[in-house]
């Protein structure tokens, strides 16, 4: 509960929480006042400053000061309406406090609207810390926490854990009242909803569609994971929910970038990716050879990641691209992007990246072999399933950049690839669920990325792929198709890559994702889908996937009657290139 009260004996109004039922002892009294007292200790800039503590009638209670502020339901009276931008940045500021709390060991245990105090300026803070601390041990469990110590007893630190959970979904719950402008379930009341949530109850709760504002789509997804009917979806840090409204404000708020501005920084420092070890070695061995011919040279290049797209990335740069002959688009070859720099672009390109792994962890350099080897399947995949007419290479780097977003955020942010990762597999039913009870379904990617970043995978690999000067219609065929309708039948050369690589993305996402039992029959949807726009079978798929694991097995481009002359308009595979001077 919170009071506002008039304190007599300094003529100041206080904002007294206490806690939702009486003590029914005075050691239960002292051990709330315990518990609060170690939280007051606590000083962050959007936690609450404690000016008393005290008991008032067998009441215990902690006091603020009322000049931090009014609390959030008194703002929004005056207030209403708020837009989500606002919104999103009440709730950071409110996590930082709460998750300062979590990691120094103290929760609230009943995060209510009302125990938000903003300022004039629009802060927040947090009050009435550990107020519930208490309640959440009873008889023989409190005593026996009491009595071992009540800062590192593990009776205490469960129950803490506990806690800090119900916190995160609490501010989940605040966020969709927020939002929605009004309650969950038409009950104010957080603690009464998560007791009608899952485990404890059957109720589900989703950011509904009516609101005061449009919500954009991550910011949607954030919203719905903090109340998922999975458990294991949703939110169980304060620290992982701020990371993702905050990287959702981030994107939202900036007037050119969007999302790019997540990654601009990082890539400046340890570049977009790093290069497979010995680079310099190799690129030394490969540029010793005078004459020696352009695909040959390309092969080796594209064996390294991150080198090619280095390449890539500087001659369709805005400075190279103002130097060539107009009308010749952007540069999709390795071949004709070393035809343009020659010997000494390519030592320089080698030079400016970061020797792998970079700043990866060993775990953290596994998955992002493991995210390359993946985007390089897909590449060899789709060099099979395009039709004929088509540069092979062309369409392997294609494929490649449709896994663009994946690389970086693998290499850039690990650990929150991890989480999306993790939010994707689809999980056993529950142990006491009915005999024939399906598997749990995983949520998709883009919904993931919104709940753990607050940003589309895509749209980050989008905005960099812009960024690198790669112009609209690259952009467009480096979006995967949606998975939710079938392939209509191309309009044009663009629409043919992009289906084929889509495809390709997607008959590696299946045998990659999928469990063993259920991969012939993913295989059977992603070609009905695709049966139209490229006249392939399920058995196509899989022979295609054969192919291409043989081809990253040696390095070497698939082999097919499909391979033909570029459309491209590259330099032709026999010039030689030539050191500059």
């Amino acid at each position: 509960m919170v009071w506002l009260a008039h304190d007599p004996r300094t003529g100041q109004e206080l904002l007294l929480t206490l806690p939702r039922v009486q003590p029914a002892t005075p050691a239960a009294i002292e051990r709330w006042l315990d518990e609060v007292r170690i939280a007051a200790r606590l000083n962050h800039p959007n936690l609450a400053h404690v000016v008393e503590i005290g008991v008032q009638e067998h009441w215990p209670f902690v006091a603020v000061d009322r000049a931090l502020g009014v609390t959030l339901p008194e703002w929004l009276a005056a207030h209403p309406s708020p837009l989500p931008l606002e919104v999103a940045g009440w709730l950071c500021e409110a996590l930082q406090g709460v998750a300062f709390a979590h990691e120094a060991g103290s929760a609230h245990g009943d995060l209510q609207l009302h125990h938000l105090v903003i300022s004039e300026q629009g802060s927040v803070r947090v009050m009435g810390l550990a107020a519930a601390g208490a309640a959440a041990l009873s008889g023989e469990d409190e005593t026996r926490a009491h009595e071992r110590g009540i800062a590192l007893d593990p009776i205490r630190l469960r129950a803490q854990r506990n806690l800090a959970e119900r916190d995160v979904l609490a501010c989940g719950l605040l966020l969709q009242h927020l939002l929605a402008g009004q309650p969950a379930l038409e009950e104010p009341d957080t603690g009464v909803v998560i007791s009608r949530l899952p485990p404890l109850g059957k109720e589900l709760v989703r950011l509904p569609w009516t609101t005061p504002h449009p919500v954009p789509e991550a910011l949607r997804a954030i919203a719905n994971r903090t109340t998922a009917s999975q458990a294991r979806q949703r939110y169980l840090s304060a620290r992982t929910l701020l990371h993702a409204l905050d990287g959702w404000r981030t994107a939202e708020a900036q007037d050119t970038g969007g999302p790019l501005a997540l990654l601009l920084d990082r890539m400046r420092t340890i570049g977009h990716l790093p290069a497979m070890p010995g680079v310099g070695g190799r690129v030394a061995r490969l540029t010793a050879k005078e004459g020696q011919r352009t695909d040959e040279m390309a092969e080796q290049i594209l064996q390294d990641m991150a080198l090619s797209f280095e390449l890539l990335r500087q001659v369709n740069s805005a400075q190279v691209r103002g130097t060539q002959i107009a009308g010749n688009g952007p540069v999709l070859t390795i071949r004709r992007a070393i035809s343009l720099v020659g010997v000494k672009g390519i030592r320089q390109a080698a030079s400016t990246l970061r020797v792998w792994p970079g700043p990866l962890t060993p775990s953290g350099a596994e998955a992002m072999q493991r995210t390359i080897d993946h985007a390089r399947l897909a590449g060899h995949t789709a060099q099979v399933l395009c039709p004929a007419g088509y540069d092979s290479e062309v369409v392997f780097l294609l494929a490649v950049l449709q896994n663009l977003g994946r690389l970086l955020v693998q290499y850039h942010f690990s650990d929150e690839a991890e989480q999306i990762r993790q939010l994707m597999r689809p999980a056993s039913p529950p142990a006491n669920a009915e005999p024939g009870t399906p598997d749990q379904p995983g949520m998709s990617e883009a919904g993931a990325s919104y709940a753990v970043m607050g940003v589309d995978i895509e749209a980050l690999g989008a905005a960099v792929a812009k960024h690198w000067g790669l112009g609209e219609d690259v952009q467009h065929m480096i979006h995967r198709l949606p998975r939710e309708r079938a392939a209509r039948m191309p309009d044009s050369d663009a629409d043919v890559l992009r289906i084929a690589a889509s495809a390709a993305n997607d008959a590696v996402d299946a045998v990659s994702l999928l469990p063993a039992a259920r991969i012939g029959h993913g295989l059977h949807l992603i070609a009905q889908r695709y049966a139209r726009a490229l006249d392939i079978s399920a058995r196509d798929l899989q022979d295609a996937l054969n192919a291409a694991r043989a081809a990253s097995r040696t390095g070497r481009p698939v082999a097919s009657a499909a391979m033909a002359q570029s459309v491209e308009g590259a330099a032709p595979a026999e010039a030689g290139v030539q050191e500059e001077h």
